[in-house]
């Protein structure tokens, strides 16, 4: 978090559940998430899609989409079922940032530009990750899935409905 004037628990708390889904990989692939100020019981849900794109950059998207609709700093529970974007933020994108934006074999970081987006979220934003299993009927984790899979359904030519 960016604001040393600030203790987290001064912040705004909110609750971000996000999903991404393609069809195909690559394919069309939609990404949704729901953001939840529980102080005030308001919500707000996004989704959108891309034509080809991977189900891991529609992960990504759906939290860079979520932290970006926040208007300020604020202290923010992430619940994601995928790994990929947990396991990045809080363990490999430090020293992938320390290489050069390089993994432990000296490759280049595949979808760096949404990695470099989220680094420079993240340090606005006070994060706590939480995994969801995905298809458990996590209330928000399915209605992120929904709308993540309509999306992809859009961005393919298709109705939501198809």
């Amino acid at each position: 978090m960016n604001d040393p004037r600030k203790d987290a628990s001064e912040l705004p708390h909110v609750e971000l559940y996000t999903d991404g889904a393609c069809s195909g990989n690559p394919g069309p692939g939609g990404w949704a998430f729901v953001l939840r100020h529980p102080s005030s019981g308001k919500e707000l849900e996004q989704s959108g899609g891309e034509k080809a794109t991977t189900n891991n950059r529609m992960e990504l998207i759906a939290v860079i989409e979520g932290l970006s609709s926040l208007s300020r700093s604020s202290r923010v529970e992430l619940y994601s079922d995928s790994q990929y974007v947990l396991s990045g933020l809080k363990e490999w994108m430090d020293a992938w940032k320390r290489r050069g934006w390089k993994t432990a074999d000296k490759k280049p970081v595949k979808n760096q530009d949404l990695w470099e987006r989220l680094d420079d979220l993240r340090g606005r934003h006070e994060i706590s990750f939480h995994w969801i299993r995905g298809h458990s009927e996590h209330p928000e984790n399915e209605r992120c899935d929904k709308l993540a899979v309509a999306a992809a359904k859009i961005a393919a030519g298709r109705g939501p409905e198809a």
